[in-house]
């Protein structure tokens, strides 16, 4: 048996090859996290453990792989982002009016994981309703980033609002693990936490079971511990789904092999829109330094415009809130969730209800998109957005034209400290603006480490690609992965 800090440290394709030569069982591999997650609750990454379950699943797993049945993800422990729908496991968005909701039902993405054999080690922390980019807004409290800078104590925030997903990839509390994007919030975290995060094409994962934010933004992916676990996480939680109306319906490649072999001739789009004041030097110098190792690599380096881009934030924060003001109705206290507890009348069981179960954050959006849905200002905001919106799909449609995809920097800076920005959301909503554009354009988009600042910090690039194709993109990435060649791990000071 080999000793516990290996079997959690090694990559999902390690992990698999593993388990079908027979050298670990799935139940020693899970019980190895299941330990790990339990000494890592000052990370607060899981809203949800699921130890037990997770051992019968493994269970089960090594009876399959004993006959020789094993699916793609046999026997893999993987953790889950609290905002799909788990049957029978509870499902919080990590917000008090969802806080004992157990789901009859299984999200697509998820059943396609089981149906592949995945084991579910429980259920990841996120900003409320996975709005935020820090995961400070979960009623259940904030995660911390298991990283910290050189020679300080400080705990800092793991970037949101998959925050939880993030730290526990980071912390190698699991293999790999789901998260969400609507705008950034798998790129982000992962980039601030040293990992791999995966936003797909809009469409190519089934929406069907996830707690909606935005629904014409929102895009479930994977977040690994590399571009090739990115690749393999991707092939099972793709699909066309009868469910989702939104869902494409298109046959799902094999992306694991589309990621082999040379960028040599690859176009690769640098926008010069992205480089904006008050970012610090070391991302401008890291985004450099990527565009030089892809042409080492014989990708041809090309730059490019995306005019519209200075309007991308406003135009997020304004469609965003908009859906998010629809969706979120439905949480009136009346057929499930938190409900107030005696009303005077309906009126009273609503304000009260929503009042008391939303946070603060939740409110503000809700606030925000009622606002602009109104009389009188619906043309004025949410119409005017929507063609800007056209506009920024337009500009990448235009830019594509000269290159097959675009490297930026994946956000304006590291991981910063927990409550150094929750007073001015502005200053917040800022941590979004390399990665709202790929959300509104419906475009894939990864984040890959590339390095660390001079204070041991991890950096991260973003790669933006052509829509549905996703093998291009994972191909520059693991070009810029092993260029990179970013091993750094955080030191453990959370199970000391």
């Amino acid at each position: 048996m080999a000793a516990s800090n290996d079997l959690i440290s090694m990559t999902l394709a390690q992990a698999r090859d593993a388990l079908r030569d027979g050298k670990v069982s799935s139940r020693e591999l899970t019980g190895a996290f299941v330990s790990a997650i339990e000494a890592a609750k000052p990370l607060n990454a899981f809203i949800t453990e699921s130890g037990e379950q997770a051992l019968k699943m493994a269970d089960a797993s090594d009876q399959r792989i004993a006959k020789g049945e094993g699916g793609a993800l046999e026997g893999l422990p993987l953790a889950i982002k609290d905002l799909f729908c788990t049957r029978g496991t509870r499902t919080t968005a990590a917000s008090k009016i969802l806080g004992e909701f157990v789901p009859p039902y299984e999200s697509t993405v998820t059943q396609n994981l089981w149906d592949a054999g995945a084991v579910m080690l429980g259920k990841t922390n996120l900003d409320e309703f996975a709005m935020g980019s820090s995961n400070e807004t979960s009623f259940f409290g904030p995660v911390f980033n298991p990283w910290r800078a050189n020679d300080s104590n400080a705990n800092l925030v793991p970037g949101g609002s998959s925050g939880g997903s993030a730290a526990a990839v980071a912390a190698d509390l699991c293999l790999a693990a789901t998260g969400t994007d609507t705008g950034g919030s798998i790129r982000q975290p992962a980039a601030v936490t040293g990992r791999v995060g995966l936003k797909p094409t809009y469409g190519r994962c089934s929406r069907f079971g996830i707690v909606a934010f935005a629904s014409s933004l929102d895009q479930a992916g994977p977040m690994t511990k590399t571009v090739r676990d990115a690749a393999i996480m991707l092939k099972t939680m793709a699909s066309v789904d009868a469910k989702d109306s939104t869902s494409a319906d298109l046959a799902v490649p094999d992306y694991e092999q589309l990621m082999e072999g040379s960028i040599k001739g690859l176009r690769v789009g640098i926008p010069k829109e992205y480089r904006i004041d008050g970012v610090p030097a070391e991302i401008d110098a890291l985004w450099t330094r990527g565009a030089d190792w892809l042409k080492a690599q014989g990708a041809e380096i090309v730059e490019v415009s995306l005019p519209h881009t200075k309007y991308a934030l406003p135009t997020y924060y304004i469609v965003a809130p908009a859906e998010a003001s629809s969706n979120l109705a439905r949480y009136d206290g009346v057929r499930f969730g938190y409900r107030a507890a005696d009303p005077k009348d309906i009126t009273d069981l609503y304000e009260r209800s929503r009042g008391e179960g939303f946070g603060a954050e939740v409110q503000r959006r809700v606030l925000i998109g009622t606002y602009v849905l109104s009389a009188g200002y619906y043309d004025a905001y949410y119409a005017k957005a929507q063609k800007l919106r056209t506009l920024i799909a337009r500009d990448f449609t235009s830019a594509f034209d000269q290159c097959d995809v675009l490297l930026t920097p994946a956000t304006p800076g590291p991981a910063f400290a927990i409550g150094s920005k929750t007073a001015d959301p502005l200053e917040m909503y800022l941590n979004d603006v390399f990665t709202v554009t790929v959300n509104l354009a419906g475009l894939p988009g990864i984040a890959v480490p590339a390095g660390l600042t001079a204070n041991g910090l991890p950096l991260g690039l973003q790669l933006i690609g052509k829509a549905f194709d996703e093998g291009t993109l994972l191909r520059a990435a693991r070009a810029v992965e092993e260029a990179a060649d970013f091993k750094h791990s955080p030191a453990k000071w959370w199970s000391v």
